[in-house]
């Protein structure tokens, strides 16, 4: 079955389209969902919150662009908002702290294995982490992060160099 008709199986309350759209979506978003969140407990519970709200919005959908594109910002902005309510990101900082820890060298994190990094930025403190994501892997600017997240674009360069730093030196001690 294609995305188009899925989608309207869907919302026309298709118990059997729900399953389908849910097996097909529901791993690679869980993944995005682990990378956001502490550990893979709360990753399910994000997802789940994620689903609900994608089926709650799926008329929204207009089919323009990439359905999983339109689910992953969904599932990204639910991690988000949870965060947020669970904790407060570390406060503004300059970047100058943190930026002797870095080389220009980024070829270590090819020598990783892809569950290893997961792990570790699972471990990353929340501010680190959910800056991380935002840039590194979903490409948010740090301007779009800074108004996502409510913090100053200082904040979000300084969060994203402090998170390198802290898989930098994870990495190395391997």
């Amino acid at each position: 079955m294609d995305e188009i008709t899925l989608v309207a199986e869907c919302l026309k309350g298709n118990p059997r389209a729900q399953k389908t759209f849910f097996d097909k979506f529901a791993p690679k978003m869980m993944t995005v969902c682990l990378r956001y969140m502490k550990n893979s407990q709360e990753a399910e519970d994000m997802l789940q919150d994620s689903m609900t709200k994608v089926f709650s919005y799926l008329n929204k959908y207009k089919n323009e662009g990439s359905l999983e594109g339109w689910i992953r910002r969904i599932v990204v902005n639910t991690c988000i908002d949870q965060i947020r309510k669970n904790a407060k990101l570390l406060g503004d900082q300059s970047t100058d702290e943190v930026e002797y820890k870095l080389v220009s060298n980024d070829r270590i994190l090819e020598n990783i294995a892809a569950g290893d990094l997961l792990k570790l930025i699972q471990k990353m403190p929340d501010g680190y982490r959910v800056v991380f994501n935002m840039f590194a892997i979903e490409g948010f600017s740090h301007q779009d992060i800074a108004a996502h997240l409510k913090i100053t674009e200082s904040t979000s360069k300084s969060q994203y160099l402090r998170a390198r730093a802290y898989l930098r030196e994870r990495i190395e001690k391997k």
